[in-house]
């Protein structure tokens, strides 16, 4: 009798396992939901023990099927590692690279690089998401995420620091000239504004006073969950934004935003790197951050 394949079905296991969903791994593989199905049911008998509680929307893991996943996400990362370390001498990169980046700064400023790394490496297969929510970039699948602001503690990620950015408190000149322009926090309160959701920009602002960084929740006029649409709102003359500079610096040169308040919107803004914590950071996001991190210090990410 032939020996058994130790590592049938485990690649569609791990997949499903981290997107939750029979329907997104088979998306995610290239096959069919059924092919999932049967994959995994192999695999249970195979190793006889269940690995998912199954409903009709969501795929959840049994105790059984979480610890299973540790080992085998372990080893396929191993594997990973090893092949991209094989596959990519002489510093040409190949596979894909599942990147989240938030959309303004990731489309001016990040988009540029990574054109010229892929053009670089034409083995190099971009997978690029251009979201202000914050991603669960093992659940998704990301390899690397560029995010702003304090990050919260994880044993499950590592995070390189990039660049600090400027916040800057704005709005139309149209909209100043019709309602005043703030000159200090108590002069919000008589000021729409501008903030962004619970799963994208901002709801709070962060500003310095009486040397004391602290929030303020301004009066909300609009919530929007997209930075862009939010300067767009601003621009509009919708009322106040803080946003980072990046995000505002052609419409301040244009004149169609003005900054107010500069004394107390002087905080900077962390910008990181962020990747899920594996054995090996593989050749393909180990290049992107080292990119990054030259262009930081070059002033490329301001």
């Amino acid at each position: 009798m032939p020996e058994q394949d130790p590592l049938q079905g485990v690649s569609v296991f791990v997949a499903a396992a981290r997107t939750g969903s029979f329907t997104l791994a088979a998306d995610r593989l290239g096959i069919t939901k059924s092919a999932v199905g049967k994959s995994i049911a192999k695999l249970e008998v195979r190793l006889g023990t269940k690995l998912f509680h199954r409903t009709t929307r969501l795929s959840r893991l049994t105790s059984d099927g979480e610890a299973y996943l540790a080992a085998c996400a372990s080893a396929m990362d191993e594997v990973t590692a090893a092949q991209s370390a094989l596959t990519s001498s002489g510093h040409i990169l190949s596979g894909r690279l599942r990147i989240d980046m938030p959309v303004a700064f990731g489309r001016s400023v990040l988009l540029p690089i990574l054109a010229d790394i892929a053009r670089s490496n034409p083995g190099l297969n971009l997978a690029l998401t251009f979201t202000d929510a914050t991603s669960d970039l093992l659940q998704d699948d990301v390899d690397l995420a560029i995010r702003f602001g304090a990050l919260a503690d994880s044993s499950h990620l590592i995070a390189r620091h990039l660049v600090d950015q400027e916040r800057i408190i704005c709005a139309a000149p149209a909209y100043l000239d019709e309602h005043g322009r703030p000159n200090t926090l108590a002069d919000l309160r008589a000021h729409r504004c501008v903030v962004g959701s619970p799963k994208g920009p901002p709801l709070a602002w962060i500003v310095r006073e009486d040397g004391e960084i602290r929030k303020v929740t301004p009066l909300v006029a609009h919530q929007i969950s997209d930075g862009e649409a939010m300067v767009d709102a601003t621009v509009a003359g919708l009322g106040l934004c803080q946003v980072p500079i990046s995000m505002v610096r052609e419409r301040l040169d244009r004149k169609e935003l003005e900054a107010v308040m500069t004394d107390f919107s002087t905080v900077p803004v962390e910008v990181h790197a962020v990747w899920p914590r594996r054995a090996h950071l593989t050749p393909r996001v180990r290049h992107v951050v080292d990119r990054l991190v030259l262009e930081a210090a070059r002033g490329g990410l301001n």
